[in-house]
């Protein structure tokens, strides 16, 4: 319908329309304009009942061409800037909106005028482009400067990085095994196992002119690459294929192994490296230095012989560098004829394998650990001789070579000179120094030109001189978004401090806090201070701090940063360290700052040559630095954790440094992707340097098969995932987590330490207030249970509520014994139907509506078995360590503790004339004198009090706080996770999930995502043949977070969004295996959501009561062709209870699928009916509407014939329910069947239907009683 005319007036419509016709044009335009304005602009156009008078108001309002609106608009433009490293094309719409507007309010600019406005808003880093755009040209105009900036702004970002973690390495070992003929990539690994592509998106649409596929160019062709390899092997490494020497080693899954058979009948005592065989294998036993007896294993000779595997052990070697390595799980076969070397046992470890001029060499990074020699049969003989009995035990220390190996990168890759000036003061743990052998991570990250010669400064006491200098932009900003690092240096005592900035005009303020806090720690002044020439040192608030400091300036002159050596070089320093440290622990560049951060720490520590080879730690502070604590960067660290019985002990973790102020590690956590700082750890610095390894501590784990990467979609993070059931219950609590500490330890550590502490407090207090339990000695035969602390941070409602700090102490009731520590364990809760229920009778009758929280409500529930509990982490009972809590009161995590709690609090309230529904066990209400009514909902211990009067409420407060512990929220704000806000003056209530909506959103990275205005749009068939079918799809779905999305879904669905019932229905019935087009679809439904967040249920004082409506969709099922059910039930026009489900048995026309759905609606009409009868005898629902008028004459059609006869004798419930007049069926239009709309997953007039409005939420209340 065309509404334009409309905003003409009423009169000037057609006149052929009818007055009632025109009405309704009208009012249908002054709807959808309300739908898309703004909160601030429908506040003051709401009271506009046309919409020709909204329209005008409309004009006055945004196209006001007042001098204010003039003015208004003029500081806009002027004010306007361009954000350094925002989307310009985001901005340059900001900025064309702002000339729209102007252009709309007639105000006129020449082109020029403006193209300089936007040249001079650009930042500081487009300088260049603003210069070249100037001198260029005689003129320009603001499309112009559009144009330029676009193109400049695309090339920034086509600029071909150098090779980072995103690109692979080269293939080890059988390439053959790892090539995909197919797409004609080679997956290469690395030392860590891992694999990695290349992203061929800036190439799509191009033709490769070697194999002549499309999305790459010849440069890039794998194909091409593998075959250049393949010649290079076949000249210079390749070994023959039937010498009679040895064959290929393939691995079986029954434990058979079939290796070389050699013709030589003479044992020999020399290891041959072999390409072919699966692991280590050697016929002499007593070369073993330690030695496990097998009973499985066979090996298969290459005359299809077996002989069978023995034992396994290791056997120590000494290499041709004199070095002894450790050859670990080596097998033992009595009946083989040489010893062998796996390469590829060697290559899943992370050794590297070259053949050259009859020379095979096996390294480690850049250093060589073995080589073999090719003899007369064509096989590579190993360099070096077995090393048995006394020698071979003797050789388990490690050389001098390897401990200067060890330290050297212990502590950052430190010269040669440094470290022998700290052995020979006895600082490393009393270890000797030799000569440093080649580090290649030395080379590449050190590697510098000729010095300039230096400057002397002849200071005499600590802060009399200070070095400083800004270093960056990196091209990789770290993990914390840093992209500058800017160090002070003390001239007197070397020692540097360091600050990671993502901004040049931070460096003010970094400055004016590190001063602060040396004047605290020191008590002295900074005298001088040496920079160069850049702005960010030279801005007016920073000369105008060391002015009124009275810190002297020394500037360096214009390009020349020789000026400034000490800052230059000790940036230098700090870079070669990151880059040895970074190229070391195969980390990539995005850690630059923690690298950068502990290279500081171990600057700190090493002995330097300007202060006579002391430590700045030892000049600045007189104590000589400890070492004990030291670890490689970047090695593999197991971090201490306690999450059950059965659950590891320890998570593997990446060491990243040490963190300041707290005596702990930091770590990185690669399965939370997190940074935690932990104490208890173990380290595996072997890992960093694998030939000091003594023993074999490879995990089987760690030699997957690389994974080839998927190129044409992104994979998303993967999820852990769990059953629909649990993520509905739990997923309000799941989107609304905020990182909280997960132990004891944590919590004490962390930023909010003093908070969460305050919390532990309260919640003992609590727990000896109710005098929870008592210390006794655990009796004999008696076992105790566990407890932990658990933390949560209640966010609260902005501008209303401040967020929470709860602790928690929880059993850990898991191991409870049924029948012995507990018995029955239900307990209720309360419907959210029976929530929304008493919502709209609050709103219907304006009731007031007051929450409340008991505190500590599971302490309040009595025991009836006795129960043993360990004492509380941080909170032992001095002089009775040994005792532990025999508990009296229920506590959270017992099994029983919820029924317990339920009974205690159900005796309570049927004791003060309080009745309990009969059909929703946690609602309770009371009748007064008045007839008034008072209601009161419980959610385990969350409360709705309802009443007409706030002495009733106020009365009924009194008394649970006598009996419990209470807190008084105060009128009802939040519950649930859904927000209720009241509008007293028009007598609305609100129904808001907008919070968790958002939180929802941003969980799945569609906060961004382009809104639709359908839950499900009509293109999408959803059937179990779109489940994954090849392995990469079913890879791709592994880490889709499917369920998880689901279960978020469902939540809100289930609490306040009916609109989304038969969407959430469509996507549940493929939880247990997706596929990318289910998963679309999820995706569709969050864009839904995206565009509807403010989207509530609205309840109102109306005169319609309770009504139900009710619909089927004919085998709208593809799988199985089942019919779906349904339906929603509204009071005073707004939906409480709905439903979206599939019918259990096949229909077989339109009219039976009906008839089965009106059975299930008339079940939920009848609970909602007994439920009102209690609750307010004016709200009865009497009539349930549907649109198939057959299916109504079937339900009133007592004979069975032959249309009936096959149907379940269950859904001919309704036809006694219709008959005894309890419910009656009436025929309602399809079109205003509001059941129909969530069935087709349209959303075009539920909103009215419903009574759903799109309203700002956020000001509901200005003026308001709330």
């Amino acid at each position: 319908m065309d509404l334009e005319d409309a905003l003409l007036g009423i009169d000037k419509m057609l006149s052929t329309l009818t007055d009632e016709e025109k009405k309704r044009k009208d009012r249908k335009a002054l709807t959808q304009l309300h739908l898309y304005l703004s909160n601030e602009i429908l506040q003051d156009v709401m009271k506009e009942k046309t919409a020709a008078a909204l329209w005008k108001r409309l004009e006055q309002i945004c196209m006001s061409k007042t001098l204010t609106s003039k003015l208004h608009m003029k500081q806009r433009l002027y004010a306007y800037r361009l954000e350094e490293g925002a989307s310009v094309h985001e901005q340059l719409t900001v900025f064309k909106e702002i000339l729209s507007n102007l252009e709309a309010i007639e105000v006129q600019y020449d082109k020029e005028d403006l193209g300089l406005i936007l040249l001079c808003s650009l930042p500081p880093s487009y300088s260049t482009f603003r210069d070249t755009i100037l001198y260029s040209r005689e003129s320009l105009t603001v499309d112009e400067v559009y144009d330029s900036l676009t193109s400049y702004d695309k090339m920034k970002h086509l600029v071909v990085k150098p090779d980072s973690q995103g690109e692979g390495l080269i293939v080890r070992g059988r390439q053959d095994r790892n090539t995909d003929d197919d797409r004609g990539r080679t997956q290469e690994r690395n030392h860590r196992g891992k694999s990695k592509g290349r992203s061929k998106s800036s190439n799509r649409g191009k033709i490769c002119n070697f194999c002549k596929k499309k999305g790459h160019i010849k440069s890039e062709c794998y194909k091409l690459q593998n075959k250049i390899k393949r010649e290079a092997a076949n000249q210079k490494g390749k070994q023959p294929e039937n010498s009679g020497e040895a064959d290929v080693v393939e691995d079986y899954s029954d434990g058979e192994l079939l290796v070389a058979s050699v013709n030589d009948s003479k044992v020999s005592e020399e290891w041959i490296l072999d390409s072919g065989c699966t692991f280590h294998m050697s016929p002499n036993r007593d070369w073993f230095t330690t030695y496990e007896t097998v009973s499985e294993g066979v090996v298969l000779m290459g005359n299809n012989a077996s002989c069978k595997i023995a034992g396994v052990g290791i056997i120590k070697v000494k290499m041709f560098d004199g070095v002894v390595r450790t050859l670990s799980d080596v097998r033992y076969v009595p009946e083989l004829k040489r010893n062998l070397i796996s390469l590829s046992t060697l290559d899943s470890k992370g050794y590297r394998y070259t053949a050259e001029s009859g020379v095979l060499k096996i390294s480690i990074g850049s250093l060589v650990v073995m080589k073999g020699q090719r003899k007369t049969a064509k096989l590579y003989v190993l360099q070096g001789s077995t090393v048995t009995g006394d020698a071979a035990v003797a050789s388990s220390s490690l050389s001098d070579d390897d401990i200067t190996k060890l330290w050297h990168m212990r502590l950052g890759h430190m010269s040669e000179n440094g470290m022998v000036e700290l052995s020979k003061r006895g600082l490393l743990d009393g270890q000797g120094i030799c000569k440093l052998n080649f580090c290649e991570h030395c080379v590449f990250g050190k590697q510098k030109r000729v010095r300039f010669t230096r400057g002397i400064h002849n200071t005499k006491e600590t802060l009399e001189y200070i070095h400083s200098d800004l270093w960056g932009p990196s091209r990789v900003p770290s993990r914390g978004g840093a992209n500058y690092m800017l160090t002070f240096i003390d001239d007197f005592s070397r020692k540097v401090w360091a600050f990671f900035l993502k901004q040049k005009s931070d460096v003010f303020f970094a400055f004016k806090s590190w001063k602060i806090m040396i004047k605290k720690q020191t008590g002295k002044q900074i005298k001088y201070l040496r920079t160069d020439n850049g702005l960010e040192f030279c801005s007016d608030d920073f000369n105008r701090l060391c002015k009124s400091e009275g810190i002297v300036r020394h500037l360096t002159v214009r390009h020349t940063p020789q000026q400034n050596g000490v800052a230059e070089r000790m940036n230098r320093t700090i870079m070669e360290k990151v880059r040895c440290m970074l190229s070391n622990a195969n980390l990539p560049k995005s850690f630059w700052a923690e690298a950068a951060s502990t290279a500081c720490f171990l600057i700190n520590r090493s002995p330097s040559v300007p202060i006579e080879k002391k430590t700045p730690q030892e000049v600045w502070s007189g104590n000589p630095a400890n070492y004990s604590d030291l670890k490689i960067f970047g090695c593999p660290a197991y971090a201490h954790v306690n999450n059950g019985k059965l659950e590891p002990r320890s998570i593997k973790c990446v060491f990243l440094g040490y963190k300041a102020g707290v005596k702990g590690y930091k770590l990185w956590c690669p399965e939370n992707r997190k940074v935690v700082i932990s104490r208890d750890v173990v380290f595996d610095e072997t890992a960093m340097l694998p030939n000091l390894s003594l023993k074999d501590s490879s995990n089987k784990e760690n030699q997957k098969q690389v994974e080839h990467q998927i190129n044409t979609e992104s994979t998303p993070q993967k999820y852990a995932e769990a059953d629909l059931v649990a993520y509905t219950l739990n997923v309000a609590e799941d989107i609304d987590a905020n990182q909280e500490p997960s132990n004891y330890s944590e919590a004490i550590s962390c930023e909010d330490s003093e908070k969460w502490m305050f919390a532990m407090q309260e919640e003992m207090e609590s727990l000896h207030k109710n005098k929870t339990w008592d210390l006794v000695k655990l009796p004999k035969g008696k076992k105790t249970v566990r407890c932990k602390w658990v933390f949560k941070k209640k966010e609260g409602t902005p501008g209303v509520e401040e967020p929470k700090y709860k602790a928690r102490l929880v059993a850990k009731g898991y191991s409870q014994v049924p029948g012995v520590d507990f018995t029955d364990v239900f307990s209720p809760v309360v419907k959210h139907s029976s929530i929304r229920a008493l919502l709209g009778i609050v709103a219907m009758h304006d009731l007031e509506l007051e929450q409340l929280d008991v505190k500590t409500a599971f302490l309040h529930g009595e025991l009836e078995e006795d129960i043993y509990m360990q004492q509380p982490e941080g909170f032992t009972v001095s002089e009775k360590e040994d005792y532990v809590c025999l508990l009296k009161k229920s506590l959270y995590g017992l099994k029983q503790s919820p029924r317990q709690w339920y009974k205690r609090f159900d005796s309570f309230m049927t004791s003060h004339d309080f009745k309990r529904s009969s059909f929703d066990s946690c609602v309770y209400f009371k009748k007064n004198n008045d007839g008034s009514f008072v209601y009161l909902l419980l959610y385990v211990d969350d409360m709705l009090i309802a009443a007409k009067d706030k002495g009733e409420i106020r009365k009924v407060k009194a008394q649970l706080s006598e009996e419990f512990e209470m807190k008084d929220l105060g009128p009802a704000k939040k519950i649930l996770g859904m927000e209720i806000l009241r509008d007293r003056k028009t007598s609305k209530l609100y129904l808001s999930q907008k919070g968790y909506i958002e939180k929802l959103l941003c969980r799945f990275n569609m906060r961004s995502a382009k809104p639709v205005s359908t839950p499900l749009a009509a293109h999408f068939r959803l059937s179990s043949a779109l489940s994954p079918q090849s392995d990469d799809e079913i890879e791709y779905m592994s880490h889709v977070p499917y369920s998880s999305a689901v279960g978020s879904l469902m939540y809100a669905m289930v609490c306040s969004r009916p609109d989304l019932s038969y969407a959430v229905s469509a996507v549940s019935r493929y939880m247990a295996n997706p596929g990318k087009e289910h998963w679309k679809v999820v995706q569709w439904i969050l864009r839904y959501l995206r565009g509807t967040t403010d989207v509530c249920l609205q309840f109102g004082r109306t005169e319609d009561g309770v009504i139900g409506y009710v619909d089927a969709d004919f085998a709208g099922d593809l799988n199985r062709r089942r019919s779906l059910t349904g339906y929603v039930f509204t009071i005073g026009g707004c939906a409480i209870s709905w439903k979206a489900t599939l019918q259990t048995t096949v229909a077989l026309s339109t009219t039976e699928a009906e008839y089965m759905a009106i059975t299930e609606a008339c079940k939920e009409a009848i609970w909602l009916k007994e439920l009102f009868s209690e609750l307010n005898e004016d709200l009865q629902i009497s009539t349930v509407f549907c649109d198939s008028q057959s299916a109504i004459f079937l339900t009133k059609d007592q004979m069975f014939h032959e249309r009936t006869k096959h149907i379940d004798v269950r859904y001919h419930f309704v036809r006694d329910i219709i008959a005894r007049g309890d419910i009656v069926v009436s025929k309602i239009s399809t079109h205003e069947n509001p059941a129909v709309k969530p069935l087709r997953g349209f959303m075009e007039e539920v909103e009215n239907l419903f009574a759903i409005k799109n309203l700002f939420i956020e000001n509901l209340c200005q003026g308001g009683d709330c």
